[in-house]
């Protein structure tokens, strides 16, 4: 059984006319006779009743019909799907993200999607993770890596690459290795002023009733690392952070474990999330 006979028997079932069918489809009466006796002996149920007037679906024919246009339908959703995947992509991609993600995450990323798709331009813009949702709304950027927060806009699609704790910083030169031992009436906390990390430390604080001495409220994790290094106070900062800083030989981190995470991740505007180039990008995330 292939899907030619499949065509003819579908269109033969339409016209109930061998000739007709046979011009319309290029074939001949002889050809479509045989093609049709073949997917007669191949189900081995009789598909049309034929004399010298007139021929009509048996009942068998219209069960069979049903399962022909189905299997037509499919067949022509993955031809498409196959075409598309055929089909280079090319032209720009926008890429917006932390200096720490094209560190951490990104490589990875981009080096899978170039070898797929070689003759995209990768676009790459490095900033402040609290604009990234911004950057896509106001279509700056085509994707992002993006950290989901419990206000992400609901404009945006969101693939999870990974969670990212967060850890306590301390100078090694405080002899201080497990977070009951801090006395926080006698340390200074150094906060972010924005972003996702300041709402997980305040509600971590809340939770534990901590009412810590604040030493600077700033912007940007590299500057909490680098106000801890200098031995100006203590902090939280995402493990990635710490994994690519130059400071990290001055610091030691405390685990936190009951503290919430981050969950990064590609986002887009949802209306543009099957754009090929977006497309084949989120499913590197999937993958």
């Amino acid at each position: 059984m292939d899907f030619r006979s499949l065509e003819l028997f579908s269109h033969l079932a339409s016209t109930l006319h061998f000739g007709k069918t046979a011009e319309a489809m290029y074939v001949t009466p002889s050809t479509l006779s045989r093609a049709i006796q073949r997917l007669e002996d191949d189900t081995q149920i009789k598909l049309f009743e034929r004399n010298n007037r007139a021929v009509n679906l048996t009942h068998a024919g219209h069960v069979f019909l049903k399962f022909a246009h189905q299997t037509l339908a499919a067949w022509q959703q993955t031809q498409v799907m196959l075409q598309q995947q055929k089909e280079e992509l090319s032209g720009a991609l926008s890429m917006y993200c932390s200096v720490t993600a094209s560190q951490s995450h990104l490589p990875e990323l981009l080096n899978a999607y170039k070898r797929l798709h070689p003759n995209v331009d990768m676009q790459l813009v490095t900033g402040d993770p609290a604009l990234a949702e911004q950057r896509l709304l106001q279509k700056h950027s085509d994707i992002a890596i993006s950290i989901h927060t419990p206000e992400f806009p609901k404009e945006l699609a969101f693939v999870p690459l990974g969670q990212v704790p967060l850890v306590l910083i301390v100078p090694k030169t405080l002899k201080i290795r497990d977070v009951k031992k801090i006395q926080w009436p006698k340390q200074h906390l150094i906060l972010p002023d924005s972003g996702p990390s300041k709402r997980i430390v305040h509600h971590w604080l809340a939770e534990h009733n901590i009412r810590p001495q604040i030493y600077a409220h700033v912007g940007g994790n590299e500057a909490i690392a680098s106000m801890v290094a200098l031995g100006l106070g203590i902090g939280f900062v995402p493990q990635i952070v710490l994994d690519h800083s130059t400071l990290s030989h001055q610091l030691r981190q405390i685990q936190v474990d009951d503290i919430e995470p981050y969950s990064l991740g590609l986002a887009c505007l949802a209306t543009r999330q099957e754009e090929p180039k977006i497309q084949a990008m989120l499913e590197m995330a999937l993958n």
